[in-house]
């Protein structure tokens, strides 16, 4: 069985990511021995937000845009009728996507080379690049 994650944010390049993994499913033996997993990781808070709001509050945040980042990619994977699994996580983004892949022993990382909107693109343009110098299996991504 071989298992991709695929870092979802919510941006049409991580969408990219999966259409592509939907299209070439076949090619990773048979489309059943295939295992998907998306992820979407969440920065974490500064401490100094836990003064003013609870934990409770920032856990469902955390949950609520995680949910709502997943909601494109879980829709495309439904409607090609594709198995999959969903993880949210919250931490450093690129330690937190490679862990995570390492704790599933995937055989790949698929993901999108930006993120959302013009300012996190260029901040998050090096969550890829940090991704691909964390990780011990191969990553594919997706202009």
């Amino acid at each position: 069985m071989k298992r991709v994650l695929i870092p979802i944010d919510g941006s049409a390049c991580a969408l990219r990511g999966v259409a592509l993994v939907i299209s070439k499913r076949a090619l990773y033996l048979s489309p059943d021995d295939l295992e998907i997993h998306l992820v979407n990781v969440q920065a974490p808070f500064s401490n100094d937000v836990s003064r003013f709001v609870s934990p409770q509050q920032i856990a469902e945040f955390h949950r609520q845009e995680s949910e709502q980042a997943l909601q494109g990619a879980r829709q495309m994977l439904d409607a090609a009728g594709v198995k999959y699994r969903c993880h949210s996580e919250v931490g450093h983004i690129a330690e937190t996507i490679t862990a995570l892949a390492d704790s599933l022993a995937c055989d790949q990382i698929v993901m999108g080379t930006h993120g959302r909107g013009a300012f996190k693109e260029f901040v998050m343009g090096s969550i890829p690049l940090k991704v691909l110098a964390l990780s011990s299996i191969p990553v594919l991504l997706i202009k």
